[in-house]
């Protein structure tokens, strides 16, 4: 017994269930880490590719398996105007707004939009866009109503 008197005892048990923020920042996160892969990948003239599973029907037997398929992965930068790299950060098929009026960052090469792309992660995890994934989550969720 003198071996549990050196630790501290609670009366807390483990949550059934992550909070709702929680899970959606999460899967920012993830969306993000693609993102930065994929530009990491093309600045270095290798491919990427990040598989998914996928239910068919087989013809023969008429039983349902699960392939593995690449899964496609659009780029979220583009080439502005000026001939420099923007990009948006898109939960779904939403935009955020990273400051009002602002749903686009610039940046100069594709090093710095790695480093911007790995910034806006940290943010995501920091809970700093927390409000602009709640807007995009609430006006996704209000297109599945009737």
């Amino acid at each position: 017994m003198s071996q549990l008197s050196n630790l501290k005892l609670v009366a807390v048990k483990k949550p059934r269930n992550m909070p709702v923020i929680v899970i959606r920042r999460n899967k920012l996160g993830s969306k993000l880490w693609e993102q930065i892969q994929l530009a990491k990948s093309q600045l270095e003239g290798t491919p990427f590719v990040v598989m998914k599973y996928k239910t068919v029907k087989d013809r023969e037997t008429g039983l349902r398996k699960q392939v593995e398929v690449p899964k496609r992965i659009k780029p979220w930068w583009f080439q502005s105007e000026e001939g420099k790299v923007c990009f948006s950060v898109r939960y779904g098929s939403c935009t955020l707004e990273l400051s009002k009026g602002k749903p686009s960052v610039e940046v100069a090469s594709g090093e710095d939009l790695i480093k911007a792309l790995e910034s806006i992660k940290a943010a995501v995890e920091a809970g700093e866009l927390d409000q602009q994934i709640e807007v995009a989550s609430s006006s996704l969720r209000s297109g599945f109503k009737r």
